[in-house]
């Protein structure tokens, strides 16, 4: 077991992402995790990610504010307060910001195994 306090998080700058500050809440270099590491991603209003596709599993939760993914067909899904969406390996997906507000998301990802 091992507590972790917001305040000892550090900002680290995830690939293709823009106007946003990720935070490394658990992982195995913060708490010792094996399987999947959590982040607490704040975007701007315009802030996202541009398209691509991993092969590792995303949960996307939201916590405040809107997020608006696209799917490698064009499907647009909004996310707002309180809605998750599982993201499965190799699925690409693009993240926007599209209002006017700060949008804050936790982030839970796979280790490859």
């Amino acid at each position: 077991m091992k507590k972790r306090e917001l305040k000892d998080c550090k900002p680290y700058n995830p690939p293709n992402h823009f106007n946003m500050t990720a935070l490394r809440l658990q992982g195995k270099e913060e708490t010792g995790c094996e399987k999947f590491w959590m982040g607490l991603s704040h975007f701007l209003p315009g802030g996202g990610a541009e398209y691509e596709a991993t092969p590792a599993e995303k949960i996307y939760y939201v916590l405040d504010g809107e997020i608006e993914i696209t799917t490698e067909s064009g499907e647009r899904i909004v996310l707002t307060k309180t809605d998750s969406i599982r993201i499965g390996p190799n699925e690409g997906r693009s993240l926007l910001n599209p209002s006017n507000l700060p949008a804050s998301m936790l982030v839970i990802i796979n280790y490859p195994t």
